[in-house]
Order: C-alpha cells, then structure tokens, then sequence
C-alpha cells in the first residue's frame, strides 16, 4: 500500500507526486496517457505556437514601414501544425517528467488507460493493476464541455483544431472567453473569416469591463464579427459543404452560414470514469467539491487543479497540487488560497489580469484608478503597437494595488511585474519609483503607478497644474517632490 496515490499527470499531479516524496512518502501516480496533461499536449502550450505564428504573420505585414523588402506571410496550416508538434516534442525533451518522477522515487504509471475507484482506498487499472493507498489526490484535468443541441456533433472544440488538414475559409467560434477569444484571434490572423458568439454584452466578460470593451474594439478593427447577448444555440446542420448554424438573438431565432463551428463554451472535469461513489465522493455539475484544504467529501481523499473547477490555470494547478500533497502527508492544516494569480490571454493584442476588477474593488473600498493609453508610451510607438492601455487600481487608505488589468502588446510579460508588486505588498509609491528601462512596454506599469500617485495627492502639485483636471506623465518625466 502507498502512502499517496496521485490520479493525473498534468500540472496538478506531477506537483502533487513531487511534493509528497519531497515529504517522505511513498508515492504512485497513474497517467491514462501522456504525462504533462492537457496543457501541454492540448491546451495552452500548443495554442501558444499558434499564436507565434498569428504574430509573425501581422509583423511580416509591417516590413514595409520600417524598410523592409518582402511580402507578408502565407499560411501553410498543416506545416504549422507540424511545427506544434514538434514544439511539444522539444517540450517533453526538456521537462523529462517521467525520468525526473523515477528519480525522485515516484512509481510510475504512465499510459495505463485510466483509474476506477473500487472503493475508498483501493484503484483498478485499465489493464487489471490494483492499487491501494493511505490517501489519494485526484488531479484528472477537464475536457472542452460540448451542449446536447441538435447537430452539436458536427461542431469543433480546441481539441479537435490540431487534427484539421487546412484552413477553414470561415469560422464561427461559440464561446468569447479567453480559449474562443485566443483561437478567434490567431485564425483571424491566418485569414480566416470569423464571427465570435457571446451571451453576455462584451467578450471576456469575466474580466475588468475597461479591458474587455478595449479588447472587443480591437476585435472588431482586426475584421472579427462579434455577435454579443445572443440567446442560445438552437442547432447545427450541413449546408453543401459547410454547415448553417441557427441562433437566438433579441427573441429571433438566426441562421449564420460558415464553413466550421467551434465550441469554446467552458471546461468539465474528467469525473465520469473515476467511479467516485464507491469511494464516497461527491461531485456536483461535472466537478468534485472540495473544502478550503481540498479534501473531498472523505477526508483522506484530495482534488486539485482543473477537476475542482475554480482556478482552472497551469499556475494555479500547480500551486493546489503542492497544498493537496502536503495536507494528505502531514495531515490536514494548510488553505487553499488563490490571492494573486496573474493571468491572460495570447490574444492579438495580449490581455492581462491581476487582482480586482475595477467593480470588486469599489465594492470594497475607497480607490483611485490610474488608465494610461498604449499611446503614451514610446516603445509603442516605435514598434507601431499603439492598441492597449494599462489601468491600476489602488486602496486609497492603503496606497497598495488593488488590480491591475493590460490589453496590449507584451501585455502579459508586464502584469508579472504588477502581480510581484502586489506579493511584495509595495506600496504604489515604490512601484512609481522605479526605474524601470526605457523604451519598453512594462514602462506603462510605472505611468500608471505615478499617474495613480498624483490622484493620492501624495506628490505637492502647483494649483494651476490641478486645474488641468489630467494627470499628465511623460515616460521619462519625474519630479522628487
């Protein structure tokens, strides 16, 4: 019997099964696949090369401003599907997850078709292993969810993008969070005509309102239809040699001819093949519950990452599979908790979020909201990327950064500093004092942190500079005050 058996090797697991021989354990983890789970073999680590060639094709599209002879880029799909490939090749390569679990002691078992609960200690393998453990961590991942409506069948999920032979000519993409905002961004790129389907009245709707309307603009300048606060889907069916796709919107149902239809509409936890009642644990709409150390409904079994449906991120998967480790070996003691998760899109251009919403925060406290434009910032300029703005949103009693949220280019790379910022518990002050390089684009940081200090009143400003009613900061503007 093992003192840990780990069901996954994504994310969540490899954490997980580490952590706990780290602990002294003895430890077992069963993969029904590949090790390195969806992320990267299906998901974001594969999407991302997508989106390094969407890039390359609109900066091919730029060599004439800046000098340059050559035409812009053509797509060859299946030759950049084979790029994916081998990106995730180089990927494994380098991770070598299953020699780094043999070394750590961890008995593997890879590719074994999947594991059943014969009760609450005991697991059955496809090929017949059993297996018993003390306490078992659950980190089985999700699955693109798909909705029973007729002809759903016809339609595709991000799973399916990597088997296509070619370029669809058009595409509607159901589902404007950030896997249908990512795929409708990097096909509209390859040439792709698309229409982007959302329930609510803007895309990434879950998101800072500022930045999802940004982002929705930018959609829109780049070609990509967007159909927001539609009712439903009514069904799919085939139309020559495409497909019709029938819709509500306004009370009216619609009908919009394309040549593919993918379903970006969410993610369901892997829980059908586990058989959880027999061990006795409950799961509720296609996710198991957990409390806040992620023991399940029986104590001695954990969940972590993507099967727990809250923070459904590489980083976050990673950070439940250590606390779920170190509860089930040294008993139960340390919270789940997700404070400061920086988080994006690889979208054109970039989104990233971190912390509170503009209305969470006000619903909590006092704040002051610093908004700088792209515009104002001289890298973007030069490099012709002037789409995006930076907000801050900061305590106005405690000066420390609320949130943060960036559409733009490099977005993502300058929210990390933000989110540091944050962990540090910096006041905006130290953020505004530093001196960060020039010219680049985590320079909108520090504007923003310098124009949130003006709104604090901490900087003495001459009354005719506050008549102006603006903060106004030049990028390489500063005064001690």
């Amino acid at each position: 019997m093992f003192d840990v058996i780990v069901i996954g090797g994504g994310p969540a697991g490899v954490t997980a099964a580490l952590r706990a021989r780290e602990l002294g354990a003895s430890v077992a983890l069963v993969e029904r696949g590949q090790l390195g789970g969806t992320c990267t073999n299906d998901g974001c680590a594969p999407t991302r090369v997508l989106a390094r060639a969407a890039r390359l094709v609109r900066d091919s599209r730029q060599f004439g401003e800046f000098g340059l002879v050559g035409a812009p880029a053509a797509v060859d799909f299946s030759r950049v599907l084979a790029c994916t490939q081998a990106s995730i090749d180089r990927l494994h390569e380098k991770k070598q997850l299953a020699a780094h679990l043999r070394q750590a002691g961890v008995n593997l078992l890879a590719e074994s078709g999947g594991a059943t609960f014969l009760d609450d200690h005991s697991l059955a393998l496809a090929d017949g292993t059993i297996l018993q453990g003390q306490a078992i961590i659950i980190c089985a991942g999700g699955r693109a969810r798909r909705f029973p409506f007729p002809g759903s069948e016809y339609a595709l999920t991000h799973h399916d993008v990597w088997t296509l032979t070619e370029l669809p000519p058009s595409l509607a993409i159901v589902g404007g969070a950030a896997t249908g905002s990512q795929l409708a961004s990097i096909f509209a790129s390859f040439g792709v005509e698309v229409t982007l389907f959302e329930t609510n009245r803007h895309i990434l709707s879950r998101e800072d309102a500022l930045l999802s309307e940004v982002m929705h603009e930018a959609f829109e300048a780049a070609g990509i239809r967007i159909e927001t606060q539609i009712g439903g889907i009514e069904g799919i069916e085939p139309a020559g040699d495409g497909l019709l796709l029938r819709y509500t919107r306004d009370g009216r149902s619609r009908v919009l001819g394309t040549a593919a239809v993918l379903l970006a509409v969410g993610w369901i936890g892997n829980v059908d093949a586990l058989n959880l009642e027999a061990a006795g644990v409950h799961h509720d709409r296609g996710y198991i519950t957990v409390n806040d150390y992620l023991q399940t409904s029986n104590p001695h079994i954990f969940a972590a990452g993507d099967i727990t449906g809250r923070m459904m991120l590489v980083q976050s998967g990673s950070y439940d599979g250590r606390i779920a480790a170190e509860n089930a070996v040294m008993g139960v003691g340390q919270p789940y908790r997700h404070l400061i998760v920086p988080h994006g899109g690889f979208t054109d251009p970039e989104y990233g979020s971190v912390g509170l919403t503009e209305a969470q925060a006000r619903e909590q406290e006092a704040c002051v909201v610093a908004v700088v434009p792209y515009s104002h910032l001289d890298r973007a300029v030069i490099d012709g990327r002037t789409t995006g703005v930076c907000k801050l949103i900061v305590s106005t009693e405690t000066h420390r950064i609320l949130g943060a949220h960036i559409v733009g280019e490099q977005a993502l790379e300058a929210i990390q500093l933000v989110a540091a910022g944050m962990s540090a518990d910096m006041w905006v002050e130290q953020l505004a004092e530093l001196e960060l390089a020039y010219p680049t684009y985590t320079a909108v940081v520090g504007l923003a942190a310098r124009q949130a200090v003006r709104q604090l009143g901490v900087l003495p400003l001459a009354p005719q500079w506050q008549t102006l009613g603006r903060e106004l900061v030049a990028e390489w503007e500063w005064s001690d005050g």
